[in-house]
């Protein structure tokens, strides 16, 4: 590895650490737990899958979301950034079976970790300039898609973290 991917690499593995730090431990009361009215989350489709709750274009205001839905959205956002900045980009969000259990969405987080883990060893400094596709169509350089997914780690991970101190407040444990 060179200069610029080691020091994206290094905040790709602090970052991951910290959220994933956040969820030792985590049940699911605490995963499914509602801690305002009408909050999204994850839920069951009549087809038997499972899917966050989502809007296009988003409320305004964006409604308060649950650990679990936090927690897929990190995980998919993985993967699908993985699909079309590195991977064939044919993955569409619909067809993605949402996580609907810790222990998944655990597992969904972790195997996106590994894909961009994967991705960013394989590049040299210079490719980090290089533009990759969005899922949204966009072009971005492939730092920026790292880095946006450096940022969903810190950024979720602090809010499952805070989510999950008012949950114990909340009852007692």
């Amino acid at each position: 590895m060179t200069a610029a991917v080691e020091i994206l690499a290094r905040q790709q593995a602090d970052a991951f650490d910290m959220f994933r730090g956040r969820l030792e431990g985590l049940t699911e009361d605490e995963f499914w737990w509602e801690p305002a009215a009408d909050c999204w989350s994850v839920r069951q489709t009549d087809a038997g899958t499972w899917t966050v709750d989502y809007a296009i274009p988003d409320p305004d205001p964006s409604p308060f979301t649950t650990i679990a839905w936090r927690l897929d959205h990190v995980a998919e956002c993985k993967v699908m950034y993985h699909e079309y900045a590195f991977g064939p980009g044919r993955l569409t969000f619909p067809e993605i079976d949402s996580a609907h259990s810790v222990d998944s969405a655990i597992a969904l987080l972790e195997e996106g970790q590994a894909l961009l883990v994967e991705d960013l060893a394989g590049l040299r400094d210079e490719d980090l300039q290089l533009p990759r596709r969005t899922n949204w169509g966009e072009e971005w350089p492939a730092w920026r898609i790292l880095w946006t997914m450096i940022h969903h780690d810190y950024q979720h991970g602090g809010e499952i973290g805070a989510l999950r101190d008012l949950y114990r407040l909340r009852s007692g444990a």
